[in-house]
């Protein structure tokens, strides 16, 4: 007889739902634990396509404007600009490449890594922290129960996963 081999069994509607509603609280955790991070950088008055450019170069630890501009996904000029803008308020700065002297690289100032290694971890945590200080003994030993026992069924989902996978 021939059986047809399924990826995975079929979840059930309860567990579709539950599924669901536990997404919707991680999103809604999510949005909660990066305001304080999103209000930073509207007070830096920076536009889109700039927080893309300065995400890709604290990344890159240093990039060429071609790399870069493949990395946010903007023409070659269009980034040229956003970088001398960015430049102009002393938060990157182009520097020629030691290799290749015709290659310029983008790279952060020290002003905008000190607020990426010290500034910035704060930001992440500070509304988790705030919480967890107001919550009771017993609410933060509930959460972090559930969050070791959430990411541990999604690994062992993943093993399970990468061993089927590697049977194929």
């Amino acid at each position: 007889m021939n059986k047809l081999k399924r990826a995975a069994p079929s979840a059930g509607k309860l567990e579709e739902n539950l599924a669901l509603e536990i997404d919707r609280h991680l999103q809604a955790a999510q949005r909660l634990l990066r305001g304080p991070l999103q209000q930073e950088i509207a007070r830096g008055r920076l536009t889109r396509p700039q927080i893309a450019v300065m995400r890709a170069v604290v990344e890159a630890d240093g990039i060429s404007l071609k790399d870069l501009s493949r990395e946010v996904g903007l023409a070659h000029s269009t980034v040229s600009g956003i970088v001398d803008r960015l430049e102009r308020r002393t938060m990157v700065r182009r520097r020629p490449s030691v290799k290749d002297r015709r290659v310029t690289h983008v790279v952060v100032t020290a002003k905008i890594r000190a607020w990426v290694r010290t500034r910035l971890p704060l930001l992440k945590v500070s509304p988790l922290v705030k919480a967890l200080v107001r919550a009771k003994q017993s609410e933060v030993a509930e959460i972090v129960t559930g969050m070791r026992t959430l990411r541990r069924v999604l690994e062992q989902d993943q093993g399970l996963l990468a061993s089927r996978q590697d049977r194929t």
